[in-house]
């Protein structure tokens, strides 16, 4: 028995989820007094090859293939089932981001295995079961689920769970990704934006509403991302009214998100924007409206004119760098 993580990679490099992923997957093992497998997919950077081993990973597989240089879930999802087997894994661990999500719902059904999406603590042991914690109904209540097979996979949920260093000696295995059927669907091209900090992954994130009152406006909130070292994203009336990518809409009909710190810019906080943001650790609100719902679920709150406020944070910042 061990437990499996199965990481991501961003063009052959890992980026700080991946290390919170084989961090959790590492506590996993140890309350099963087990081993920790990491799987890779896909063309890595040799010199990233070391560094699950540093969160505790006891062994990595790196599955190769022409077939895995375009994500595909089920010639992912193939790959990955291989190496469940080879290794007997009671646990999969995978990350809660769309494409984790994609391919933990699809391992599920061809393994048989309990599926548990966006987990948030670490599962409690109970002889073969596992139970564990996840937000429901938009992060207003958390559920506890408990598992009824012999396998379980959970994804985590972005920016739950610490890293850990451990610095493990692991070994090191190469595999030829497993042969599958033609996909139904071709991924010809995939397109990533450069020289910004992406969403899912961001520790602080600075956001923008209707009160920004055009696109023409959105310079001082760029600007206040960038001294930040910040994404910056925006509530879907923004999006649907064409000033910002729909890629930047946060809520619960765009991208959820937790980060470190979400700065809200005139936005009044409707309940379908806070279901995509109230896991946040710290939220400030920055809004004229004194009576704006968003208040009420911040941590600090400015009531004051956007356009008064940004430029005073922006210069403060800027005195003190």
């Amino acid at each position: 028995m061990a437990v499996l993580v199965y990481i991501e990679h961003n063009e052959g490099r890992f980026q700080k989820p991946a290390f919170e992923l084989v961090s959790f997957a590492k506590e996993i093992a140890i309350r099963l007094q087990t081993t920790l497998t990491a799987v890779i997919t896909g063309a890595l950077d040799p010199s990233e090859l070391a560094k699950p081993a540093a969160y505790g990973a006891s062994k990595t597989v790196l599955v190769k293939g022409e077939q895995l240089d375009r994500f595909d879930t089920g010639t992912y999802a193939a790959a990955i089932a291989e190496v469940s087997a080879s290794e007997n894994a009671q646990v999969l661990v995978l990350p809660g981001s769309f494409s984790g999500n994609a391919l933990a719902s699809r391992l599920a059904v061809k393994l048989g295995a309990a599926l548990v999406t966006d987990v948030t603590d670490l599962p409690e042991v109970s002889g073969n079961r596992l139970a564990v914690k996840k937000n429901v109904f938009s992060g207003k209540a958390f559920a506890t689920i408990h598992t009824e097979t012999g396998q379980a996979i959970f994804t985590l949920a972005p920016n739950t769970f610490q890293v850990i260093p451990r610095e493990e000696k692991a070994e090191i295995v190469d595999m030829q990704a497993p042969a599958t059927e033609i996909p139904r669907v071709r991924v010809r091209e995939v397109v990533r934006e450069s020289g910004k900090v992406p969403l899912p992954v961001a520790e602080i994130v600075v956001s923008g509403g209707r009160g920004m009152k055009g696109p023409e406006n959105w310079g001082m909130l760029e600007e206040l991302a960038s001294l930040l070292g910040a994404a910056t994203a925006c509530s879907k009336p923004v999006s649907d009214a064409g000033w910002r990518p729909h890629s930047e809409h946060v809520g619960q009909t765009g991208i959820t998100i937790a980060p470190n710190l979400y700065i809200a810019v005139g936005i009044s906080g409707a309940i379908q924007h806070l279901a995509g943001v109230s896991s946040s650790r710290v939220i400030v609100v920055i809004n004229k409206d004194p009576e704006a719902p968003f208040f009420k679920a911040a941590d600090y709150g400015i009531i004051g004119d956007a356009f008064e406020v940004i430029p005073k944070l922006i210069k403060t910042l800027k005195e003190r760098t």
